[in-house]
């Protein structure tokens, strides 16, 4: 099988090397684009450039955002690998009328997908590990807390004034400081226990960090209610839930004095999470799945009249502030019907406008 990824594979440094790797132990060939590919790139020129027809077309989402012209009259099938589900899920459901396949990291919104599109190829592929960095043999753990993540902007509030109380009075790293992925697990893996504080705004998000938590063998102490839940994980045997982060300092202290019961929910939510929550894990699902439908082309949007698609196109660009695309979109668009025009024109104008405010702010 060959799967052409349409994005270099460095734009999402977190997934895309772990993903490949895991492709390739299985045999997949996977290949990537490299950063001089224009945006406003057909598919045909792209598939020019190849010695071969691949199988599948991949499209992370990452920073970039390639969807080129061609893609709903080409038949080769094409997926969709939507990380950050919570954030514009209605414009990301819209979306998801462009492909064939439509991966999601969180759990219940593949629901809300095939309800809302309605889209017959939805599946949940949450975030994962590298099992590589964590299934080594055991370090010293010589901070009582482990703590990697962003501490600035609107919505990480509560992490930025509860991270320097903790860090008083429990040891920990240097928390303010940027980790590479193999970093992270080292941090990880000499820690007693991580605390995990999520966005202000879906603080019961399953994110990277909570998996490689639990893979580090660390406890993992996190928010409830937690999306880990809906993955099997269950608070009290594999990590340590609270309701409010004021509950956080007795709560380390706690832990970190009674050895027996940490060290035994660590283990448990470690072994739990290299079992089932690898990059390896994940792209057998993938394939168990791709395999399952063949090479159907099931994206929406492919059987919709023209000016639906380029309205959805039109809609996807400027989502993504490329502006060039959307024009090009539009002028295919405008005066096949007054109100695909009138909504292209909004679309257009909304990114231009955002456009024209940005500049201004650099000025």
């Amino acid at each position: 099988m060959n799967i052409v990824c349409l994005c270099p594979e460095d734009s999402s440094w977190i997934m895309l090397p772990p993903y490949a790797s895991a492709f390739r132990k299985r045999g997949v060939e996977i290949h990537f684009l490299d950063w001089s590919i224009p945006l406003d790139s057909s598919l045909e020129a792209l598939l020019f450039r190849l010695s071969f027809t691949p199988d599948y077309l991949f499209f992370p989402e990452c920073a970039f955002p390639l969807l080129p012209e061609g893609i709903l009259q080409s038949q080769i099938p094409t997926i969709r690998l939507d990380v950050d589900t919570y954030a514009f899920t209605r414009r990301r459901i819209r979306w998801a009328s462009l492909f064939d396949h439509v991966a999601v990291c969180h759990p219940g919104f593949d629901v809300r997908f095939r309800e809302r599109t309605p889209h017959p190829s939805t599946l949940v592929l949450p975030h994962a590990v590298h099992r590589e960095f964590f299934d080594l043999p055991e370090v010293p753990r010589e901070f009582d807390f482990g703590w990697v993540g962003q501490t600035s902007g609107p919505i990480y509030q509560r992490r930025a004034a509860w991270l320097p109380r903790l860090a008083s009075t429990f040891s920990t790293n240097d928390w303010s400081r940027f980790y590479n992925l193999q970093e992270v697990a080292e941090v990880y893996r000499r820690s007693r226990i991580v605390a995990n504080i999520g966005r202000d705004d879906f603080p019961q998000d399953a994110n990277l960090r909570v998996f490689e938590a639990l893979a580090s063998g660390a406890l993992l102490i996190t928010a409830l209610p937690s999306e880990l839940t809906s993955l099997g994980l269950v608070p009290g045997t594999h990590f340590v839930g609270y309701h409010h982060e004021s509950e956080l300092p007795a709560l380390l202290r706690r832990c970190l004095d009674n050895e027996y019961s940490r060290s035994r929910i660590a283990e448990a939510g470690k072994t739990a999470d290299l079992r089932e929550h690898t990059y390896d894990n994940r792209v057998d699902t993938l394939l168990r799945h791709l395999q399952q439908f063949g090479p159907q082309k099931l994206a929406p949007a492919s059987r919709w009249p023209d000016s639906r698609r380029r309205l959805m196109l039109l809609d996807y660009y400027s989502g993504h502030g490329l502006l060039s695309c959307a024009k090009s979109q539009f002028r295919r668009l405008a005066g096949c019907s007054l109100r695909g025009t009138l909504e292209g024109a909004a679309l257009l104008a909304r990114v231009w406008m955002k456009q024209f405010r940005t500049a201004r702010l650099k000025v």
